[in-house]
């Protein structure tokens, strides 16, 4: 078989392989409900079957439109994939220790630095922005209970 795009065939084969997986890992462990009152089930499910089907039109337009040079997949980037990795990982364990006035600006400084095009006054202004949006989301708006601050400074 002969890929008329090589990077359009491979991702929408994971998006495919991905959206199953959830969708089937969603009506296998929870429950769906009804339409009326949805169960756990219910929104996974959703977007597993969205994943694959959007993954489905990628992996067709792979095989049906030809780009030029047939859209090769280059060398593996190392560096973003490693940092932004780890600034993920960190984030998971930093959050309920540090808190998210912490944690979450770490995220977003580490992960910029995976770009090739870091600047330090532009992560910090993200960072800044993106932690008072989730404030006031999730902690004043939703009121989840996420550490705020590192475990030192709670009362």
């Amino acid at each position: 078989m002969r890929f008329k795009n090589e990077r359009d065939f491979w991702s929408g084969l994971l998006f495919v392989i991905v959206g199953i997986a959830f969708a089937w890992g969603a009506a296998e462990n929870y429950k769906f409900g009804s339409s009326a009152r949805p169960g756990p089930a219910y929104f996974p499910f959703g977007l597993g079957v969205l994943m694959s089907v959007l993954g489905g039109f990628v992996l067709f337009k792979s095989l049906t439109l030809e780009v030029e040079g047939g859209g090769k997949i280059g060398r593996w980037a190392w560096k973003p994939l490693l940092m932004i990795s780890l600034s993920v990982a960190s984030f998971g364990f930093l959050l309920p220790r540090l808190g998210m006035m912490v944690a979450l600006p770490l995220l977003v400084i580490v992960s910029a630095m995976a770009g090739g095009e870091f600047r330090w006054k532009e992560a910090l202004i993200n960072a800044a922005v993106l932690t008072l949006f989730c404030w006031i989301i999730f902690i004043y708006g939703l009121k989840l209970t996420i550490p705020l601050w590192p475990i030192f400074l709670r009362g």
